[in-house]
């Protein structure tokens, strides 16, 4: 299984939200790519970058901030937030990052999905953001109205490959990530499913390794000290035992 620390950059800044929240927020740094280097000093290879301005407005307000994690980290960099439009999409790409991240553009423009899909395949991933059963929108405000399951069971039909869902009630609780729902999503969906939301102690880690998890995104943890990155990355990667 892939870790994949969190960097959720709001106005240039490393911050985190409480269950999405936008006015629940904690600064844990005012240089993301300051973070994403001691990512790479505790051994991990991915990051998971969100521009949460961007998921509200459509645009790419933090694009510099971004880009920097990339250039000074070297990780395999995964960017989500605003990106509803081929110009942004390639814009990010032809800046370097690795994989973007379709949350409401997936949601209201298959078209656009289609058409990214068939110009970068893979490098293409889903964001799936879930609260009481449906997928939310427009960073977290909005409830798009479609039924979680189902409509990742359209976007596999679609041809993509990688979901990466998150269980807005659990993220930044700290209260342990949704088991069940994920070894659900594991057994009913043949993809590349990456859990987010309340991965927030090496059990969860372990656990979902165990439930053959493609990977984990862990944010507050690690801000908090409650997960040594370093130890959960070794145990991705099969360098230590549960």
């Amino acid at each position: 299984m892939i870790l994949f620390p969190a960097i959720d950059i709001y106005e240039g800044r490393a911050v985190r939200l409480l269950r999405g929240e936008y006015d629940r927020l904690t600064v844990y740094g005012e240089d993301p790519s300051a973070i994403a280097l001691d990512f790479r000093a505790c051994g991990a290879e991915a990051v998971h970058i969100v521009d949460l301005e961007g998921a509200r407005s459509g645009d790419t307000p933090n694009f510099e901030a971004v880009c920097r994690v990339k250039e000074r980290s070297g990780l395999f960099c995964e960017i989500g937030g605003g990106i509803r439009s081929m110009e942004v999409l390639e814009r990010y790409f032809d800046a370097g990052l690795d994989r973007v991240v379709l949350g409401t553009a997936a949601v209201r423009d298959r078209a656009f999905l289609a058409d990214a899909l068939r110009r970068y395949g893979g490098r293409i991933a889903v964001g799936v953001d879930i609260r009481d059963g449906f997928v939310a929108v427009q960073g977290w405000t909005e409830n798009s109205g479609l039924e979680a399951f189902a409509f990742c069971r359209e976007l596999r039909d679609m041809g993509v490959r990688t979901l990466i869902c998150t269980d807005i009630s659990r993220d930044g609780a700290m209260q342990g990530t949704n088991h069940a729902l994920y070894r659900r999503l594991r057994s009913e969906l043949e993809l590349d499913i990456t859990a987010s939301g309340g991965v927030s102690s090496m059990e969860d880690i372990q656990a979902l390794a165990a439930a053959g998890l493609y990977g984990a995104i862990v944010g507050k943890a690690y801000y908090t000290g409650a997960i040594d990155l370093r130890e959960a990355v070794s145990f991705c990667r099969g360098e230590v035992g549960a």
